[in-house]
């Protein structure tokens, strides 16, 4: 089947309705050139307008910001839809994955820049890249359905160039190469797959360690950032025990270990410099929150976890676990979101990791969402959602847990039903500007939001 992607359409919108949920990837599309702007669509927000265009920032209220682009993509795919998992912003340049390309867009016009293609489905992404602009990318050995994700290939961010493609090979009979999650980590990149892993320099693609299957206590999946590797390790003794180690990034040899209690298991990962864990039981239902500090002895159990959003980390049978995005560090603190429901309101919660006690709340306001983003000069930036009339907004929250101020007031408008319909998205606040991006698309041939993004 001919698969065609389009994409265009700075400062016009071409739907207004929900997304649908994410469904699996099949295959991709052949090419990535710009068009024109798109139409706008007032109807069942599948794209398909009549023509009629509409300013994004028409109407501004007093005191609300700029959309200072906004990127479309038409693409005539399979019914299950393609992914669009990546974003990352290096300096001057936004690059987006989408199906089987990487493209970067200037961050103040959304000009395109560079595309690089893939010769098969891009099936994994870094969230993380290196000082100089590196991020790691994993694509399928072939086309169609018997492939499996084993290429590994690093991309230079500002230039778009490749520079190392290399398969990951098999580390035993069951290494099954499903749904492999991506770390980095300093000059190493970890490759974690359905039971076991291995890593490899980022510079030149040498191998540097690995993990089979087999008997002990063995890692299957590692996590790293703010300067520390971790690992989840299941040990081979009749409980199935489960274990976190500290590692060496570089030799992957074991600093500590951790051992969860008996039918506990690792649920999500909030924090791994310093380590942050969510722990559960499923036959009791059991579950809590735990500090571990850099010799891996717990330090802390966090005050009651009821109400939080929960896992986050835990997104299939095959992946390995990755720290949730909507979980923030910062110094001494952990920074969570209450739990969101349809047409309900949540709040963000500060807990002390020293001593696990809450520390304050920060409501999101009535039938509002919050979402941490990032520390920042010792201040919290959250994103409050848009609704249907309203724009979304970046928060600034004091240290001490005071009155948000906003630092990027979304415009209403024709803006805020695009901005309020991303279906878990991907969001980053840097210098200034405020990125959402899509990171599913239903593939049906008509125009879907790709990539949002917000400024003075």
């Amino acid at each position: 089947m001919a698969a065609a992607l389009v994409l265009g359409g700075v400062g016009y919108v071409a739907f207004s309705g929900e997304d649908k949920d994410p469904k699996p990837v099949a295959q991709q599309p052949t090419d990535a050139k710009p068009s024109g702007s798109p139409s706008v669509d007032k109807g069942d927000g599948n794209g398909a307008g009549g023509g009629q265009q509409a300013d994004l920032n028409a109407g501004r209220k007093q005191g609300e910001d700029k959309v200072l682009w906004l990127k479309t993509t038409k693409i005539d795919g399979p019914g299950m839809g393609v992914d669009a998992a990546g974003q990352w912003v290096v300096g001057d340049t936004v690059v987006k994955s989408i199906w089987k390309n990487l493209t970067g867009y200037s961050v103040t016009d959304g000009k395109e820049k560079w595309t690089l293609p893939f010769p098969a489905l891009i099936c994994s992404v870094a969230r993380q890249a290196t000082a100089d602009g590196r991020t790691v990318v994993m694509y399928r050995d072939g086309e169609g359905e018997n492939t499996s994700c084993t290429q590994l290939r690093v991309v230079d961010l500002r230039t778009g160039k490749e520079v190392w493609s290399k398969t990951v090979p098999s580390e035993g009979l069951f290494d099954i190469f499903t749904s492999p999650t991506l770390s980095m980590i300093g000059d190493t990149v970890t490759v974690s797959r359905g039971g076991t892993a291995s890593a490899f320099k980022i510079s030149n693609g040498d191998k540097l360690f690995a993990n089979p299957l087999g008997d002990g206590c063995n890692p299957d999946s590692y996590e790293a950032d703010n300067g520390r590797m971790i690992a989840l390790a299941t040990c081979s003794d009749e409980d199935s025990t489960a274990e976190v180690h500290g590692i060496d990034p570089v030799t992957g040899a074991k600093g500590w270990a951790y051992r969860l209690p008996a039918k506990f298991k690792v649920t999500s990962i909030y924090s791994v410099n310093p380590t942050v864990i969510d722990i559960g039981n499923e036959q009791t239902k059991q579950r809590s929150i735990v500090v571990l500090g850099p010799d891996g002895k717990q330090t802390a159990t966090l005050e009651s976890a009821d109400g939080l959003a929960v896992g986050c980390g835990d997104t299939g049978l095959f992946r390995s676990l990755v720290t949730c995005p909507s979980a923030v560090v910062d110094a001494n603190t952990l920074y969570l979101p209450t739990a969101a429901g349809s047409g309900k309101s949540n709040e963000i919660v500060a807990f002390d990791l020293t001593s696990g006690k809450r520390k304050w709340r920060v409501p999101a306001g009535d039938k509002r969402t919050l979402t941490p983003l990032k520390a920042l000069d010792g201040r919290l930036i959250a994103y409050r959602k848009a609704e249907e009339e309203q724009g979304g907004e970046v928060l600034s929250v004091p240290a001490d847990g005071g009155t948000p101020t906003a630092v990027l007031r979304h415009p209403s408008g024709p803006a805020a039903p695009i901005e309020r319909t991303f279906t878990l998205p991907k969001l980053d606040y840097v210098d200034g500007r405020f990125f959402i991006s899509s990171t599913h698309l239903r593939a049906q041939g008509q125009d879907e939001k790709l990539l949002m993004v917000f400024g003075k």
